[in-house]
């Protein structure tokens, strides 16, 4: 046996030594600095036919950092790191693949445009944050670094991502057929739950974090999450999905298409009810609205208009679906005097008050984790800030928040002026159009509840305006694309009709 030994470490002995320093690296690494480390040594030997996996198939990567994004949330998933690091690794490895191959175009130069714009003003406002010490305990640059790096710098991965992959109609179409699909496995996630039961590891979750905020009317009204963190977030993705799937199917030529994302338009829609969330009725009926002054159309804006007249009068001013709890929870939000929405505005005036003297927020990264109890600021850093809109207020102060939607609104106007001036085929506009909505709708959902940089919103939302950007390079391609698959489902169509006046005779 020993003879065997040393003849394979004479064949293989530099094998053998790779072995066995990476073996004692990670036996170090395991007593020293715990099993985190330990498990970042073991991985070595994966990490590099991971990058060649990666390299070989650069378009299953992006698909794998969609699916990723869209089910990490899910409550069955545990990861052993942080959440954000699968998606931030697969968006820098996606950006490092595009830059070393140069058998394929980069197409870096698309992102030049007003959202890389908007982007750059808004990150270098984050790194002025770094020297904010409003709160007077010197400049922690790591606690900065965690919460820009989630504010800010992602959506320059997000931006290149997107710009670089989504260089084809037949990627574009894909991409929002699959994000379709994983909206209509979330609207059956729900449906699972309201038949069958939560899992075991979404019961556990519902029943401690979430109980007060899921659990209401004396455990008779359930607000259910499907495949998210919370209902707030799953309601207001469903609205803007939704919106963008109608906007999306009522202006494809294409049968198949319009009916699919109509049908699943249909299916999120029923979901978001079952979230109970009530800012997504308005989120809903807000895109849409949208739609209407960006389409040009007299033919969709009369149609459009009356339909959101008709839901809001039923929601408002009659008691139709009374008996239904959640119907009645989304009514809830026409309603002055709701409770929750008061707590709301309390929790903004006591916000309001300790803000006047931090211009500037108490800082990027600063909570009540890292602000002493006897600070002045302890206190606005453990007020619920209920919205992305007002966290980044309380962390950036005046200045932050009005820089935030000053760049927002940059990069939504440039979009909106692609769709309204610059495309020329309509389903394309309607893809464009559907996308500004979605946008719109998302936002505005982050005005009333933490959703703007949850997963999948981040990813999904901030990557289809990107999309937008991208449209007028391949529309020559997309109509071409279109016009083939027209052609399709004529043929089709003569083929249909053949066959039925033949069975006639």
């Amino acid at each position: 046996m020993t003879n065997h030994i040393v003849a394979y470490s004479r064949e293989n002995g530099g094998k053998v030594l790779t072995l066995f320093l990476l073996f004692f690296l990670a036996m170090y690494q395991f007593v020293t600095a715990g099993l985190p480390a330990f498990a970042v040594v073991c991985l070595v030997p994966v990490i590099i036919p991971a990058i060649y996996a990666a390299f070989r198939w650069q378009m299953s990567t992006f698909w794998v950092l969609i699916t990723i994004n869209y089910f990490i949330q899910m409550k069955d998933i545990s990861l052993p790191v942080p959440m954000s690091l699968p998606n931030e690794l697969l968006e820098l490895i996606l950006i490092g693949l595009a830059i070393i191959d140069t058998r394929k175009e980069s197409h870096f130069g698309r992102a030049v445009n007003l959202m890389l714009l908007a982007i750059i003003i808004w990150n270098l406002f984050c790194c002025i944050e770094m020297f904010n010490d409003t709160c007077s305990l010197g400049i922690d640059i790591n606690s900065w670094f965690t919460g820009a790096r989630l504010m800010a710098l992602q959506l320059i991965w997000i931006l290149l991502v997107f710009t670089i992959y989504i260089s084809s109609p037949q990627v574009l179409m894909r991409y929002l057929k699959i994000w379709a699909l994983f909206s209509l496995f979330s609207a059956f996630w729900v449906w699972k739950q309201t038949t069958f039961g939560f899992t075991t590891a979404e019961k556990l979750w519902i029943e401690t974090r979430g109980r007060n905020t899921h659990i209401l009317q004396a455990g008779t009204l359930i607000r259910y999450f499907s495949t998210f963190s919370d209902a707030a977030n799953y309601g207001c993705h469903a609205a803007a999905a939704a919106v963008a799937f109608i906007i999306m199917g009522i202006t494809s030529r294409l049968k198949k298409d319009k009916i699919f994302f109509l049908l699943i338009a249909t299916c999120v829609i029923w979901g978001m009810f079952q979230s109970g969330t009530r800012t997504a009725t308005i989120t809903l009926g807000a895109g849409l609205l949208t739609y209407v002054f960006i389409s040009k159309s007299i033919k969709i804006a009369i149609p459009f208009t009356i339909v959101f007249a008709i839901f809001a009068f039923l929601l408002i001013f009659t008691k139709i679906g009374e008996g239904n709890q959640q119907i009645r929870r989304m009514r809830s939000a026409f309603n002055k005097d709701d409770a929750s929405a008061n707590v709301r505005d309390i929790n903004k005036d006591a916000i309001r008050k300790y803000i006047k003297d931090a211009p500037w927020g108490i800082g990027i990264g600063m909570s009540g984790a890292n602000i002493p109890a006897n600070n002045k600021y302890n206190k606005l850093s453990t007020i619920p800030p209920d919205s992305e809109y007002v966290f980044i207020w309380v962390h950036t102060g005046p200045i932050g928040i009005t820089v935030f939607l000053i760049c927002m609104a940059i990069m939504w106007i440039g979009a909106c002026r692609i769709v309204l001036f610059k495309l020329k085929n309509k389903a394309l506009i309607g893809v464009g159009g559907g996308l500004c909505c979605a946008f719109v709708s998302i936002q505005l959902g982050a005005y009333a509840n933490q959703v703007l940089y949850q997963y999948p919103n981040g990813l999904t939302f901030f990557g289809g305006l990107a999309i937008v950007y991208v449209l007028p390079y391949i529309e020559p391609k997309w109509i071409e694309y279109e016009e083939k698959r027209l052609a399709e489902q004529k043929e089709r169509e003569r083929l249909k009709l053949e066959k039925k006046l033949a069975s006639r005779v």
